[in-house]
């Protein structure tokens, strides 16, 4: 199949560790490289955001990514995206009508709505994955969701008009028939995990706290819930926090460091906090190892990689009770889960864990088990494939117009 995966923010190019540079890249890019290995041509198309940038970039074998010029050639904030979305789809639309892609599989809404638009112009078979849903972040943020007008509404249409809908998580699904979602549409195919500790820890990171180590991974946004385990830290002696992620530039300077280094200080837990910055993917496997504990407490998550890298490596993990967490941590076999925003639940797990080596253990190898069985992205690969089969099926026979 010609397989066209549309991410208007979230290059697999990018660096992660931003505030816009995450999960979605993470998934995007493997999953692109697991259909190919299947024997698919993709191609990922994302909005050019250096004027320099080719057009098209080999990504891997089989893998093509393509910069869409829509909006100023230079990096936009992605609630920002909004009024370039058209542009996207208008150079979509025209761009496929010569040579529609098999299928078409659009991550977050903005790109959905692009895909809109490029329908207008030329049929294609549909998929939508939202990656995070607009109502969860209203219903958990209130007033300081800076997601543009009308998020809502387009996500409701956009589940009603998409051949299929992904959900990464089975919590999801109940949010989507909320939204009006016909329940035949719906999918659920988790994220994959590429990283399977084969490597050895690196503790270049890391002091020299006597009481464990802690590892709280991902971009630093105020959602992700890092200033809970600072809190946590507190109620826990002797334990020394690694904090991984944020901007590339301008690191020492981003809103959210400060506020983290600022909680940390008034904590009186400066001294066991280290803030390293963005780490490569290449250096997440040796990180990951050469902690005890991985920490994954955010108020709501759609999905969330990082606690399948931590099981991929063998680590235990100790995660808020919420969205696609719920899936993958089973509580009290491959790791703990408290409520969110808790920091003295979560304190009491991570003293527990970190005083009992021989659970640890038990608890790392149940999460690689785990991975194993269910989140390789060829299994991911295989079954977003079918999906792919089913709609394109309908689009032969008629039934999606």
């Amino acid at each position: 199949m010609r397989i066209a995966l549309v991410s208007e923010h979230a290059s697999p190019l990018a660096v992660l560790g931003g505030a816009d540079a995450g999960g979605q890249n993470v998934h995007v890019a493997a999953l692109a490289s697991a259909l190919a290995d299947r024997g698919h041509d993709v191609e990922v198309y994302t909005r050019s955001d250096d004027a320099t940038l080719p057009e098209r970039v080999p990504f891997g074998p089989g893998v093509d990514v393509v910069h869409v010029p829509a909006g100023p050639p230079e990096p936009v904030a992605k609630d920002d995206l909004l009024p370039y979305m058209p542009a996207f789809g208008r150079w979509l639309g025209t761009r496929w009508s010569s040579a529609v892609p098999d299928v078409v599989h659009a991550h977050f809404w903005m790109s959905g709505l692009a895909c809109d638009h490029a329908r207008r112009l030329t049929a294609f078979p549909f998929a939508q994955t939202f990656h995070a849903l607009g109502v969860v972040k209203r219903r958990h943020q209130g007033d300081r969701d800076t997601s543009p007008p009308g998020r809502l509404e387009i996500e409701a249409t956009l589940t009603r008009t998409a051949d299929a809908v992904i959900a990464t998580a089975t919590d999801e699904v109940r949010e989507l028939l909320e939204l009006g979602a016909p329940a035949e549409s719906l999918h659920v195919v988790p994220c994959g995990v590429e990283l399977f500790g084969g490597g050895a820890a690196d503790d270049r990171w890391w002091r020299t706290g006597p009481g464990g180590r802690i590892l709280s991974l991902g971009r630093l946004v105020e959602r992700k819930g890092v200033d809970t385990v600072i809190a946590a830290l507190a109620e826990v002696p002797g334990a020394e926090l690694v904090v991984a992620g944020g901007p590339v530039v301008a690191f020492d300077n981003d809103p959210e460091v400060r506020r983290l280094r600022a909680e940390a200080d008034r904590l009186g837990v400066a001294d066991r906090v280290r803030f390293i910055g963005p780490v490569a993917r290449g250096d997440v496997a040796g990180l990951m190892l050469s902690a005890d504990v991985v920490a994954c407490t955010p108020w709501y998550e759609p999905f969330g990689i990082v606690p399948l890298e931590a099981m991929a490596c063998a680590r235990p993990v100790v995660g808020a009770a919420v969205g696609g967490l719920l899936d993958t941590v089973v509580d009290g076999v491959t790791g703990l889960l408290v409520p969110p925003r808790d920091p003295g639940r979560l304190a009491a797990a991570l003293r527990d864990l970190l005083s009992d080596p021989g659970r640890r253990e038990r608890l790392g190898r149940a999460g690689a088990a785990r991975v194993r069985r269910n989140y390789t992205w060829p299994r991911v690969a295989a079954a977003t494939e079918e999906i792919y089969r089913r709609i394109g099926a309908s689009v032969i026979t008629g039934r999606v117009s």
